[in-house]
């Protein structure tokens, strides 16, 4: 009987340490996500304000804290490109990707590798962004321009339809309608110009005042 006592309260010990490492895990755990909460804040108001040093401070804080931080990894790449400082710029975006591949990393780094005319390469992010997400039309407009720089005609022309496609507004037109002009395709170029300008004609076009209705309510 005695025996059992005892192992009942090593077992009552047992779990009321591990209830407090529970506790005190929880604390800590909150304690760090409080603290990241704030260093994204700072980099968000940072980098809003063009303060870049004060915004790669508080996101290299972030990602001495937790080193798997994609969106850190990302958002620094954002900051590096702002600066012209594509190198470093490619190294976040590629580090975020490896951690966890999002449409926005691989755009970014897409974008990245087009502005340093590794245009092999671009293409390759860009075409990975697309696989994982395909519904926006400036995804589409990369890949053309990447198309375009490599003499991929065909490929650039399906791009740019796409992205028409999904959003037929003025910039999507006005580059489908440059890319026909550029290649002398002047019929087809011509279809779209009437497209763009009714849409510019109804974009002017004065909306009508609708008079509040005079039925009387009983």
């Amino acid at each position: 009987m005695y025996d059992l006592l005892i192992i009942v309260a090593i077992a009552g010990l047992a779990y009321h340490n591990a209830t407090i490492r529970d506790d005190e895990f929880a604390n800590t755990s909150r304690k760090i996500g409080d603290r990241i909460g704030k260093l994204w804040d700072i980099a968000h108001y940072s980098m809003r304000e063009n303060r870049f040093l004060r915004a790669e401070k508080a996101l290299l804080t972030i990602l001495k804290i937790d080193e798997k931080n994609a969106a850190a990894y990302n958002r620094l790449g954002i900051l590096y490109a702002k600066q012209k400082e594509y190198r470093d710029a490619i190294d976040c975006f590629e580090i975020a990707s490896s951690i966890e591949a999002t449409p926005s990393s691989l755009h970014n780094l897409g974008l990245i590798y087009y502005e340093t005319e590794n245009y092999d390469k671009a293409a390759v992010a860009f075409e990975q962004s697309l696989k994982l997400e395909d519904q926006l039309a400036a995804r589409h407009i990369a890949y053309a321009k990447v198309q375009e720089k490599l003499g991929n005609d065909k490929l650039m022309f399906q791009e740019l339809l796409k992205a028409v496609e999904l959003e037929p507004n003025k910039e999507t037109y006005s580059l489908i309608i440059k890319a026909y002009r550029s290649h002398d395709m002047n019929l087809e170029a011509d279809q779209y110009q009437a497209k763009l300008d009714k849409l510019k004609k109804l974009s002017t076009k004065p909306k009508r005042l609708l008079r509040p209705s005079r039925r009387v309510i009983i």
